[in-house]
């Protein structure tokens, strides 16, 4: 049996940290003067002194490296425990929320799926607004931190293709997370920062340009009002699309071009091949809604560009109700919210690269069938890709797939109706947020789901955030006996 001391270590101080930074909500509250703030001291009090006593009593246990199934073990564990940690102000807060509701919160907010079961949104405190709001923040960076440390070490989806970019330092976990999170952060909070000037400058009021800067960076979704971001109109969907999109590119380009290479970005094969299918989706869908609605055409590019980009990033915001926009832009919709952004980025879903590896090996055995003596080398990004690369793309495939038809009918026999049933297994598995239909539709919340629903819910959301095959490993026997 390995040591799951140094497993506890890490999360134990990370569950801390996520205590500490209940003191800004409780700072917020204090300064409103509704005297909420007291929920916050609480939640923070249970929360850093839980972390800081386990962290305490496995200090003395912390190795240089992290053995493959101790990694496997922090991964989920991270998704897991803070989750749990971070519900305590909705459970106690204005909101008293049940567990399950407090949980389905935290969760869809860490992993940055945007789907919340809360109205009434107006009326809440500034504390638990930002709470939300900074809950989807640290997921963001805890996500560009997973994509580029750990699923390459572990080798799952695909994502040890990311291995040589930058931070090369095999087989020191710890040493080679802090320094890639070092190195983002900057990035990260720069981005932040601009994005909140911006919304200012629009005509949000500071507090509401915060949060929404918080939950834009992070591609995450949640917003103030119950009309998402339907309060806002205008410019603000503008600046919101221009850094949902900066949000959805790989952060290691943005590394290298402070670095000095300014081109980095733009010579990414997957960045133009996402650029490429946000410009073909957006002239679809001006097209169609000049000609099936009454739009004015500056209207017309505007909603399209801003909710494609919300979707396909994985945001989730929503400026209106595109269930009303007809059959042929719902189906788009559902469509392009398993697509996802870029490996790297705070962006959710399957990821650009992923299909492209896809398709190359489609043409490639299309080209054997042709020339059965011929050799094709498949390349990405002007490497080969190996065999064990091509492997683990299509097992995420096939376990994505799998697993949404699995998750789809177990919400089919809790009473959910079929759209509602297999829209809300994609939206979370794909942790994009909204699901189609009046239930979870952009218009509506998750909050009417039955319990059972929300517990599959719940896991869907950590089995997408963590790339599916993550979890399962630690399911297996042979994790175990390894």
């Amino acid at each position: 049996m390995f040591d799951l001391r140094p497993v506890a270590y890490v999360i134990s101080l990370l569950v801390a940290i996520l205590g500490l930074t209940m003191l800004l909500p409780m700072l917020v509250d204090i300064a409103e003067g509704r005297g909420a703030w007291p929920v916050f001291a609480q939640s923070a009090i249970i929360t850093v002194m839980s972390g800081a006593l386990v962290a305490m009593a496995c200090a003395n246990s912390v190795p240089d490296r992290l053995s493959i199934q101790q990694t496997f073990l922090l991964t989920t564990g991270v998704w897991v425990a803070l989750p749990i940690f971070g519900a305590l102000p909705f459970v106690l807060g204005a909101t008293e929320a049940r567990f399950v509701d407090a949980l389905f919160e935290a969760m869809s907010g860490l992993t940055t799926t945007g789907s919340t079961v809360f109205t009434g949104l107006e009326e809440l405190p500034k504390g638990i607004l930002l709470w939300r709001g900074l809950l989807q923040w640290l997921g963001g960076i805890g996500v560009i931190v997973v994509a580029m440390v750990f699923l390459p070490a572990l080798r799952v989806g695909g994502m040890q293709v990311f291995r040589s970019e930058a931070f090369e330092t095999m087989g020191k976990i710890l040493p080679r997370a802090t320094q890639i999170a070092s190195s983002i952060s900057t990035i990260y909070v720069t981005l932040t920062l601009v994005c909140a000037l911006a919304y200012i400058v629009t005509g949000m009021n500071a507090f509401d340009a915060s949060v929404h800067a918080l939950t834009t960076v992070s591609t995450g979704g949640f917003s103030n009002y119950d009309a998402s971001f339907g309060k806002f109109s205008g410019s603000a969907e503008y600046v919101a699309s221009v850094f949902m999109l900066l949000a959805a590119l790989p952060f290691v380009r943005y590394v290298q071009m402070v670095n000095g290479n300014q081109r980095a970005i733009f010579r990414d094969s997957q960045v133009r091949t996402f650029f490429g299918i946000i410009f073909v989706l957006v002239a679809v869908m001006v097209f169609v809604l000049l000609r099936t609605f009454p739009h004015h055409p500056e209207q017309a590019v505007r909603e399209a560009l801003f909710n494609i980009t919300s979707i396909i990033s994985g945001t989730g915001y929503a400026s209106v109700d595109y269930m009303l926009w007809g059959p042929f832009p719902i189906a788009l919709f559902f469509f392009i919210g398993l697509i996802g952004g870029c490996a790297g980025s705070t962006a959710c879903s399957v990821k650009v690269f992923r299909y492209q590896l896809l398709f190359a090996a489609i043409a490639i055995q299309l080209r054997k069938i042709r020339n059965p003596h011929g050799i094709f080398t498949m390349r990405y990004e002007g490497r080969p890709v190996g065999e064990d690369v091509l492997s683990s793309v299509i097992s995420f495939f096939v376990f994505f797939v799998v697993t949404l038809g699995v998750i789809s009918v177990a919400l089919g026999m809790t009473g959910l109706d079929f759209i509602t049933a297999i829209s809300g297994a994609a939206t979370a598995l794909a942790n994009v947020g909204p699901g189609l239909g009046d239930q979870i539709g952009p218009s509506g919340t998750f909050q009417g789901l039955n319990d059972p629903a929300k517990w599959l819910l719940i896991i869907a959301m950590l089995l997408g955030r963590l790339e599916l095959l993550v979890v399962y490993a630690i399911l297996t026997v042979q994790f175990w006996r390894g």
